[in-house]
């Protein structure tokens, strides 16, 4: 008997395929260019993501659609989350280039490893087997491992690496052991088929289901960042290169949150009262320490990082409520947060000149009265952190609320606005700092300013406003892509 080959439909996976070859023509366009004709290769990665945003709009489904065997999905959430990673992947490669070139980093490799990690969020995004998730996972991490040791003569970048490689081998390894688990009690690594088959060995494997549960739920914790699992942010924030510091912390937040979707409601959703209750505690944790840390950071970027943890909070609050309004609501709030990241960490990149790198709080002293325009974004940046009316943040936060109070969770409702408030007080301290604070001599000296840098910085902190008085066009598509999920 011949097992027969049956072709799987590609059209699916017309994107990942349009940014596999683009990628592959920048790397190799890349050996050929002389470094003052470096901008080609920025103006083709761009281009590379444009036309995989392109092939997304292209072949998006009315309904979910599968290939591969049923291991890759592409429905609404994949084509919105998608969208958004490529999106925030260019604001990155724009955001970067001068900071590149003034540290002597100007080199096609960082566009050609960010391509191969937002294709290995794609695959992630898309993913519909736990095997077809830890692939995409892999290919992402070991793209940011090289990106955060690029610039090789930092000994502050080579160690942030070297923790992040050592920290994200144990986490996967973690991760790889809950899959093998399930995979042993359910026979199969397809997403569907372990979601059939979990209620049917719940009462046969309650204890290798927890245990399996808990390793899935600790890999994941890690990857998004999530109190006790957090410890390696910090660092890598502050340690890496400014430029990948922006890339880690944006795109790959929205690629974490679409994991947690696939593992979490499509695979375990039998399960949902026992990760709830994990994520109830990650959630207050991740909260609470990372609000009342931040408060004594003077490092901006280490202030940031602790500030991304506090949200990762607000996130799982989202995902826990378990219903298609949380659902929607945590996307939403993912979604925004990497944009108004980008913002904060892109003006910081415009700040930093040669021989003058801007990291500390203390580096943000009087920014009002040498460069009004770029001390506004970055106070419209720090204000949708903090969920101040009228931007996004403030509804993103109280989307999320809304949906912890439908499930009766009250009371972590307002531990969760206790804690908000705590917050406040680090975000409007830069503030403060900007608009109050005599100036450095440093920040007296004019900013190289490139136009399209200026523009598009602005277009994005204009966007913080936009979709904070208009919600409803993006909390929409969230809605849709959750109620094909859910069938609500």
């Amino acid at each position: 008997m011949t097992a027969e080959f049956i072709q799987p439909d590609l059209v699916p996976a017309l994107p990942e395929m349009v940014m596999l070859a683009m990628t592959c023509l920048v790397l190799v366009v890349d050996l050929f260019l002389p470094q003052n004709k470096r901008g080609f290769t920025l103006l083709l990665a761009v281009a590379t993501l444009a036309l995989t945003i392109a092939a997304v709009m292209l072949v998006a489904p009315v309904t979910s659609v599968s290939s591969f065997g049923g291991t890759f999905v592409l429905d609404q959430l994949a084509v919105v989350l998608k969208i958004a990673t490529c999106a925030v992947t260019i604001l990155v490669f724009v955001y970067s280039r001068d900071y590149l070139v003034d540290n002597d980093i100007y080199q096609g490799e960082y566009y050609v490893l960010g391509l191969f990690a937002t294709l290995g969020m794609m695959i992630m995004i898309s993913a519909h087997s736990f095997l077809l998730v830890y692939l995409g996972l892999e290919l992402l991490s070991l793209s940011l491992y090289a990106m955060i040791a690029f610039k090789r003569n930092s000994l502050s970048a080579s160690e942030a690496a070297m923790k992040y490689f050592v920290l994200g081998a144990m986490a996967s390894g973690l991760l790889l052991y809950g899959i093998s688990i399930f995979y042993g009690i359910t026979g199969t690594l397809d997403i569907n088929e372990v979601s059939a088959s979990v209620s049917e060995q719940m009462s046969l494997h309650p204890v290798a289901l927890g245990f399996a549960l808990t390793f899935i739920v600790v890999g994941l914790s890690f990857k998004l960042g999530a109190v006790p699992f957090h410890m390696w942010l910090p660092d890598i924030y502050q340690g890496s290169p400014t430029s990948v510091t922006l890339f880690i912390g944006t795109a790959p937040k929205i690629a974490g949150f679409a994991m947690a979707i696939r593992l979490l409601v499509d695979g375990l959703g039998d399960l949902q009262f026992d990760w709830s209750q994990m994520l109830t505690v990650l959630a207050l944790a991740s909260m609470a320490i990372g609000n009342v840390i931040a408060i004594a950071q003077t490092n901006f970027k280490r202030m940031l990082a602790y500030s991304t943890i506090s949200h990762v909070g607000f996130i799982l609050l989202g995902i826990l409520a378990a219903t298609a309004n949380g659902y929607a609501s945590a996307m939403f709030y993912t979604i925004t947060y990497s944009i108004t990241a980008s913002v904060a960490f892109g003006v910081l990149l415009v700040l930093n000149r040669k021989g003058f790198e801007a990291e500390n709080i203390s580096d943000l002293s009087g920014l009002n009265d040498s460069n009004p325009w770029y001390a506004a974004l970055l106070a419209i940046a720090m204000f949708s952190m903090a969920g101040v009316p009228p931007t996004v943040g403030f509804y993103a936060k109280l989307s999320v609320l809304q949906a912890v109070v439908q499930v009766d969770m009250i009371w972590l409702a307002v531990v969760a606005v206790l804690f908000s408030v705590i917050g406040l007080f680090y975000y409007l301290r830069v503030v403060k700092v900007m608009y109050f604070d005599q100036p450095l001599p440093e920040q007296t000296t004019s900013i190289k300013e490139a136009l399209d840098v200026k523009v598009l910085l602005g277009a994005n902190s204009l966007s913080l406003i936009l979709l904070g008085v208009f919600p409803s066009g993006l909390m929409a598509y969230c809605i849709l892509a959750f109620s094909q999920i859910t069938g609500s």
